[in-house]
């Protein structure tokens, strides 16, 4: 702690000198904290993430199109498909086909992950190759 001893001044003089000392403690050791934390923060395990693209939507008529609502109901066109064993087997003979029509997912924005999941796994079970999802095409900003 600083301390005035007097240079011949008044005595009832105040300081106003401000001590930093403090200050710059504090500001060292936030200093030091940060230079340890971020190469932490920053260290990521080397992956190749797939590049976007948006292609358009080809309709042809040998392509099977899926909905899965909101509520997980899954429609196979305009009809409902009552379990997934049923669209396993429907999913295998669209399967041995030559050549292979692509399955085409739409899936609900409100409904969950897992109802999209299930019909991809059903997909995979019955050895469907060529798996897309429908999507909105993005609002163009004008």
């Amino acid at each position: 702690m600083a301390m005035n001893v007097g240079s011949g001044e008044e005595e009832g003089e105040a300081i106003s000198a401000i001590n930093t000392t403090p200050l710059v403690d504090v500001m060292l050791v936030l200093l030091i904290i940060f230079l340890i934390t971020i190469p932490v923060v920053t260290q990521q395990v080397p992956v190749q993430l797939p590049k976007e693209t948006n292609v358009p939507r080809q309709t042809k008529p040998e392509n099977i199109e899926i909905a899965v609502t909101k509520d997980g109901d899954v429609y196979w066109g305009m009809q409902q498909v009552k379990d997934n064993e049923e669209l396993v087997n429907r999913l295998k003979k669209i399967a041995v086909m030559n050549p292979q029509p692509e399955v085409q997912i739409r899936g609900d924005l409100a409904g969950r992950y897992e109802f999209v999941g299930r019909v991809v796994f059903a997909a995979q079970r019955a050895g469907i190759l060529k798996l897309g999802f429908v999507t909105e095409p993005p609002a163009r900003g004008g």
